[in-house]
């Protein structure tokens, strides 16, 4: 089994939960009485995970003692966000952690499930050989929970592009690969990951694959109430 590092972006406020997270930070709300970061958690322990470190900043004293009471044995660390870094300024503040190996980052509010395993682990095989960024994508079909009206990207042999009107909706799953390298040429603290992808979509270099099994995004409050209880 593929042994690997992971990050968990959990710092955001989580304001799309409406009052859900006035006292409890979304990486912690239930899903099938389960927090959504236990399952994040749980999931990719399960696929070989070997470190994985979680950034965090609303209400990040709960994420904490959740963390020590629950995975006090295993290798999980935690960044704290004094202010908020987004996307990409929260994992390159994390790189001390991650080391210089290519390492996998996912969303906390992507809800991983059995059925994702046999997909991901197609995904993650041979990681280490990325150059850059490798998204993981789903087809609308497969998609559920909170998704816009657009699609996220296009993929032509392999090379993910953004999406544009008429092309088929192609959704971003929560999970990419990222070689630490790509970091070396942006000087911000804080910024989307985006900016990552757009200069590698520019070049060329910003790779991708496509889910074949149903995931959910749990995005916001209509999403949470259609899967707290699947």
């Amino acid at each position: 089994m593929t042994s690997f590092s992971l990050m968990i972006l959990a710092a955001g406020y989580g304001k799309r939960m409406q009052n859900l997270t006035e006292t409890k930070p979304k990486p912690l709300l239930k899903i099938n009485n389960k927090e959504l970061l236990r399952h994040n958690i749980d999931f990719f322990l399960t696929l070989g995970c070997k470190k994985i470190v979680i950034n965090t900043h609303y209400l990040h004293e709960q994420i904490k003692n959740f963390i020590k009471k629950y995975y006090s044995d295993k290798n999980i660390q935690l960044t704290y966000e004094k202010i908020l870094l987004n996307t990409g300024g929260g994992i390159k503040n994390a790189l001390t952690l991650l080391g210089n190996k290519n390492f996998l980052v996912t969303n906390v509010d992507t809800l991983w499930k059995e059925e994702n395993k046999n997909d991901v682990l197609n995904f993650i095989n041979n990681y280490e050989d990325t150059k850059t960024c490798k998204l993981l994508l789903s087809k609308d079909i497969n998609f559920q929970g909170l998704k816009k009206s657009t699609g996220d990207f296009k993929l032509e042999n392999m090379l993910v592009k953004r999406w544009e009107k008429n092309d088929p909706h192609l959704y971003y799953t929560g999970l990419q690969i990222i070689n630490p390298l790509i970091f070396d040429f942006i000087e911000e603290k804080s910024f989307s990951i985006n900016t990552i992808w757009n200069m590698l979509i520019t070049n060329k270099n910003l790779r991708g694959e496509i889910l074949n099994s149903n995931i959910a995004h749990i995005g916001d409050i209509t999403a949470f109430n259609q899967f707290k209880d699947v």
